[in-house]
């Protein structure tokens, strides 16, 4: 008996073979542990092997029970089925009053069963399904399941039954009326009996191997429709008892562990000589970590819960066999869809079955090796129904490096295997510290397992990243930049800075002694001082993550808008100004709200560049503003939105920070100007008292007072010389530049004037929708002064504080106070209600076009 096994051993001479289903046991995902009697070679089966056959060393180990992670995420989902319906239940009581309605109407035929006892025809049924699964598990001698089966019937009974007495003492009448049945009496009482033979069958299962598990499903299927028929039990009530079982049945089953089905001893020596291989030995690795999983090896590629055997043929080749089992598989493949979820513009491989993962992992090594790679060498892959093996020669095969000692060739060569490799469209996808390693001296990069070919240039950009940060960890990041300036160029590596996050960099990684939570940063600044171009500023990072903090901002805003819409917005009193407004006179209202979007976009576009200006994205650009208004402040959103459109648009954030802020100086200067010759014009004396001069000291003698104790204090001195100061000139030299061209300066006066005056005229127009004609030069005055005071108040779009103050100030001209209110509901509703899904459609699009 060999060491390497000690929980059984068996041989296998010219006068014996075992069969394949001495290790592969078909019959049940949930067996007990093998006994080394039950390895040994069947006596039957003895007297009737083949002479011939050459002598097989089988050393293998009775297959282990293990935790599906299948069970928890079937489990998790009867638990959101058993909630949703409790809620539809309580809520939306029509829905399963009318499904009960038509099931009783298409079930006359069952009507027979209603001088029935009910307690009888379920103690039947209930004594028919639980003797006759028992008696099948009994026979296959699998006592501890039969053990665990009847437990989570008890369990299904006692839970529903404590759930029925909760949801009968919180006393919701709907839910009440929906869980029992509408022909019976007393308290909301769920159903058991689905409930305790639910979980009881979920234990027994699967049902795919075990035809009474199946014959007792269906029998409970056929059951609870009958039931609900004859108005025995409720469809709510039903559904939330089937659910509970399921909960209860998969986190038993969880909990204590499945059985691995597959190819085991014998089977293994069996598959591969499908394949042409005639083995003499076959030896299990020990390959299971202190908690009993499996662990990586490099001996067949680290390949992720798999099973390592060591095997020789007839001629006296040695080989390594790697076998992967669907069930120690479904964790990897419930991680790979996590990843799909976490990550967005990302490929991320998706292997159903451990078939997938094998079939695609043998092609990509030979994928690699017509690249001219070196790799570990597959000889073949054989499948079974719940294995799939992947046979390597041993001659290839891959020896670990000392990482402590990594030097600055070694590290040019994985960049050069790396850059090789994605040169042809492969990428690794998962770079850590165990696939840096050698064959015959030559250093290679090893576990694709999770990789793939075709790639797109942000996985091409994250492999290159994972590997960098990785070098940079095990050495220093100058060293590691260095490295990579010898295979990749410059450009290359300036394009990777938006890709240094913490998301993109493996746990493995990110484990390392090495690992510090400055080191992106230091990788970042180090390739950002790369770029040829005269700026201090970090490159603006790619969106990876799909939840990060500017998804959490976006669903935020959304939240805010929300409840500003459904709180804010008095629906009765909206329309009826709208009902009694002049229909032409509202449209022009709304046309001149569109107006104001082209000044508005007239002068941000005035500052860009031609080839970066494309009229249509400038105006969905304003438009998205008019959706940010709603859970911003006013001019708070706009300049956000122009923000980001500059970024996406190509320009550093130095430039766009200089062009937002032209922007917004010429359109504030501008209302200014516009607010002084109108008020010359109009003689009205509204500007008196209106500039707050002892307040403005006070807000300039603090700003000088804080500056001046930062720059005592001599760290925060030398922060704001060192790094803040630089940024400040380079976005003053960026200022001046832009002011330094009066045609562009006069284009974007030109649009700052249209958006004024547009948005003044909305307002006459609304007026004169209620017949109220004005002096339109005297409008758009007390428009933009009121309008201004109420848009610097902290709220939303200046909601309530715009709306009072605009009433206010045309009120007190001698607008009729019910006319002035009407307006300006109307004047909110062009230019700031109807705004908000024209600017989620704007956002959307900018969105969908990589521009915001």
């Amino acid at each position: 008996m060999s060491s390497k096994t000690p929980s059984s051993s068996f041989s296998e001479g010219p006068s014996s073979q075992a069969s394949a289903s001495d290790l592969s046991p078909e019959s049940s995902d949930l067996m007990p542990d093998l006994t080394p009697d039950s390895l040994k070679p069947d006596d039957q089966a003895t007297s009737e092997a083949p002479k011939q056959r050459p002598a097989v060393d089988i050393d293998d180990v009775a297959p282990q029970r293990a935790h599906n992670a299948n069970d928890l995420l079937h489990a998790v989902g009867a638990l959101i089925l058993a909630v949703v319906v409790i809620v539809f239940a309580t809520y939306l009581h029509g829905i399963t009053t009318g499904v009960e309605h038509d099931a009783k109407t298409a079930g006359q035929a069952f009507t027979w069963l209603m001088d029935l006892p009910v307690s009888i025809l379920q103690q039947f049924l209930s004594f028919a399904i639980i003797i006759s699964v028992l008696i099948h598990l009994l026979i296959n001698r699998e006592w501890f399941q039969s053990a665990v089966s009847v437990v989570a019937l008890f369990c299904g009974y006692a839970v529903i039954l404590v759930l029925s007495f909760v949801l009968a003492h919180l006393g919701v009448p709907a839910l009440m009326d929906a869980l029992q049945s509408s022909e019976g009496a007393g308290p909301a009482m769920l159903p058991d009996f689905y409930a305790g033979i639910g979980a009881f069958l979920t234990v027994a299962g699967p049902k795919r191997s075990r035809s009474s598990v199946k014959w007792g499903w269906n029998t409970l299927f056929i059951a609870a429709a009958v039931f609900v028929i004859v108005s025995w039990h409720s469809v709510a009530g039903t559904i939330v008892s089937f659910a509970v079982g399921r909960v209860i049945g998969l986190t038993l089953r969880f909990a204590m562990g499945t059985r691995t089905q597959g190819l085991w001893g014998s089977g293994v020596v069996q598959a591969v000589g499908n394949i042409g291989l005639k083995l003499t030995e076959l030896h299990r690795r020990d390959d299971a970590d202190e908690t009993g999983a499996l662990k990586s090896r490099l001996d067949d590629d680290l390949i992720e819960n798999s099973r390592i055997y060591d095997a020789k043929d007839e001629r006296g080749k040695r080989y390594i066999i790697s076998v992967l089992d669907s069930l120690p598989h479904a964790a990897g493949y419930l991680n790979q869809l996590w990843q799909g979820l976490r990550f967005t513009g990302v490929a991320i491989r998706r292997d159903r079955s451990a078939s997938d993962a094998i079939h695609h992992h043998f092609s990509m090594l030979l994928g690699l090796k017509s690249c001219g790679l070196t790799t570990p060498t597959p000889y073949g892959v054989m499948d079974s129904e719940e294995s799939s093996l992947l046979v390597l020669d041993v001659t290839d095969n891959p020896s670990p490096i000392d990482l402590s000692k990594l030097t600055e060739d070694e590290m040019v060569d994985y960049m050069d295997y790396l850059a090789r490799a994605n040169s042809r469209g492969y990428t690794h996808r998962r770079i850590t510290p165990d696939t840096l390693a050698q064959i015959h001296g030559e250093h290679v990069i090893v576990g694709w397992q999770n990789g793939d070919y075709a790639s797109g240039s942000t996985n091409i950009a994250m492999d290159k990243v994972q590997l960098l940060v990785l070098l940079a960890t095990l050495t220093n990041p100058q060293l590691a930049i260095e490295s990579a300036l010898k295979v990749w160029d410059r450009q290359t590596l300036i394009s990777l800075a938006p890709f240094i996050q913490k998301v993109a960099i493996p746990s493995a990684t990110r484990n390392l002694p090495g690992w510090t939570k400055q080191l992106l940063g230091e990788v970042r600044d180090g390739l950002n001082a790369l770029d040829p171009h005269d700026e201090v500023e970090a490159s603006e990072p790619v969106t990876l993550a799909r939840f990060n903090v500017k998804s959490f901002l976006s669903i935020t805003l959304l939240i805010i808008a929300v409840a500003v819409i459904f709180t804010q917005l008095r629906p009765n009193e909206v329309i009826a100004a709208v009902r009694h407004a002049n229909l032409g006179w509202a449209l022009v209202c709304l046309l001149l709200s569109m107006l104001a979007w082209v000044g508005s976009s007239i002068t941000l576009g005035s500052f860009m560049d031609s080839d970066r200006r494309h009229p249509f994205d400038l105006f969905c650009s304003q438009a998205a503003s008019g959706f940010t208004a709603v859970s911003m402040p006013a001019g708070v959103g706009p300049a956000f939105v122009n923000l980001q459109y500059l970024r996406k648009s190509g320009y550093k954030n130095t430039a766009a920070t200089a062009i937002m802020s032209v922007t917004w100086a010429v359109q504030g200067l501008t209302t200014i100007v516009l607010l002084l010759i109108m008020g010359l014009f109009t003689g009205r004396n509204m500007l008196s008292g209106m500039v707050p001069t002892n307040t403005l000291v006070v807000v300039i003698g603090a700003i000088v007072l804080v500056l001046c104790l930062c720059m005592a204090i001599t760290p925060i001195r030398r922060l704001i010389v060192d790094k803040y100061l630089p940024m400040l000139r380079s976005y003053a030299h960026q200022l001046v530049e832009v002011l330094a061209q009066p045609q562009k300066l006069a284009s974007g006066i030109f649009g700052a004037l249209i958006l004024n005056i547009a948005t003044g005229l909305g307002f006459w127009a609304a007026l004169m929708a209620f017949g109220t004609s004005s002096n339109p030069l005297e409008t758009i005055f007390v428009f933009l002064l009121a309008n201004t005071l109420g848009s610097a108040a902290p709220t939303p779009g200046g909601l309530g504080a715009v709306e009072a103050a605009l009433t206010f100030a045309f009120t007190s001209i001698g607008v009729p106070p019910a006319v002035a209110l009407s307006a300006t509901l109307l004047y909110r509703v062009g230019f700031y209600w109807l705004r908000i899904p024209i600017g989620f459609l704007a956002m959307k699009r900018l969105d969908h076009h990589n521009l915001l």
